[in-house]
């Protein structure tokens, strides 16, 4: 489906950073405004999302975006978003105009990665859209991989303290090494 931009705010998502063999798939909702202007997933300088990365896997949130990347798929990490298409003035997640959603392509990414054990969903957001758009018509096709509620990474998610998103995003990084085994 090809999606025509007419109105300013209209937002497209990026294409996923897909190892071949990824064994989790973390999803937000819909990259943020820093994010669409870089052209990198997680860009806000005040997201926490790489340096969650660093603490989980070992992946330095100083180096440039791309190593980063690079490093995360070594070790069969998947980024992408719930959606790939819909109206949100600004960045913040309760602006999306819901009848504006449009879902990225689940069914072939599942096909493109019969090993992939989880899915991490970044936020409040994604796991709404996530269970609004994908679940129902994929049910049978996740019932053997684990859904993962997470806090959001956002500057906007203030009210769970940095402690607080840690412990909860810790749960990650047992996952992939399970899995690995």
């Amino acid at each position: 489906m090809d999606v025509r931009v007419t109105n300013p705010a209209q937002v497209e998502s990026f294409p996923p950073a897909e190892p071949s063999s990824a064994r989790l798939l973390i999803l937000g909702s819909m990259p943020g405004v820093a994010s669409l202007r870089a052209g990198q997933y997680y860009a806000h300088p005040r997201n926490q999302f790489w340096p969650m990365m660093a603490l989980l896997f070992g992946v330095p949130h100083a180096l440039p975006y791309a190593e980063r990347l690079a490093r995360l798929n070594a070790q069969g990490v998947a980024l992408w978003d719930v959606l790939r298409a819909c109206e949100r003035p600004g960045s913040l997640d309760s602006s999306i105009v819901r009848e504006t959603e449009v879902a990225n392509d689940f069914a072939g990414f599942l096909d493109r990665h019969p090993e992939l054990r989880a899915i991490a969903l970044n936020g409040g957001a994604a796991q709404s859209a996530f269970r609004r758009h994908v679940v129902g018509p994929l049910a049978t096709r996740l019932s053997d991989i684990d859904l993962i509620d997470l806090p959001s990474t956002s500057p906007a998610n203030a009210g769970m303290s940095l402690d607080a998103k840690r412990a909860a995003w810790l749960r990650l990084r047992e996952l992939v090494s399970t899995a690995r085994d």
